[in-house]
């Protein structure tokens, strides 16, 4: 098996990519994790999907790639240049909600319909605010995470807050994980 040929690229993939390049983005979210998001959310008809961290909106891409016309999905970042890419590529999909804000207040604040997925690539449900992101996840829900295998970009001292977090998720008894060291590192969590 050759896991380096990837199939099924979303349509808007490389036009994302060159705008990465074209301003300078250098934290892109991984071929493989987007992947992955696609094949799991297809699993997932009729679902309701939260990602933490847009970005320029390359999971997305995957992820709406993935969807069928009744899920829908909820992507948030505090960064409004990069907000505004993703909304030029995204807004024209009823079924994203682009949304502008901090990630933390937003997780604290939400009332709404508990997700189907999650995924947090970003620091608010992931390094913070772990609790409660987990309590908005359904019974056979899927929480996923990557950048678990250490990274170039990462500041001194971050590898203790990876292990912190990998040490906390595998002491939650409400959670069915697996550890993939594969792509940046991946776990996959599902709720209990």
């Amino acid at each position: 098996m050759n896991d380096t040929v990837v199939l099924g690229f979303p349509k808007s993939y490389n036009h994302l990519l060159e705008k990465c390049h074209e301003i300078g983005f250098t934290m892109p979210s991984d071929l493989y994790i987007g992947s992955l998001l696609k094949t799991l959310i297809s699993s997932k008809p009729g679902s309701n999907i939260l990602e933490m961290g847009t970005g320029m909106g390359l999971s997305l891409s995957w992820m709406i790639d993935g969807m069928d016309v009744n899920s829908k999905i909820t992507t948030i970042d505090n960064d409004p240049q990069l907000i505004e890419i993703a909304t030029g590529f995204f807004d024209h999909d009823t079924r994203a909600n682009i949304i502008c804000t901090d990630g933390s207040t937003w997780i604290r604040d939400y009332k709404g319909n508990k997700f189907d997925l999650i995924f947090a690539d970003a620091w608010p449900g992931k390094y913070s605010e772990l609790d409660e992101i987990l309590e908005l996840l359904t019974v056979g829900g899927i929480y996923i995470i990557d950048d678990m295998l250490a990274q170039p970009n990462w500041p001194k001292g971050h590898d203790d807050l990876v292990n912190e977090l990998i040490e906390k998720l595998e002491n939650r008894d409400d959670l069915q994980l697996t550890k993939l060291n594969w792509s940046t590192g991946i776990i996959i969590a599902v709720k209990k």
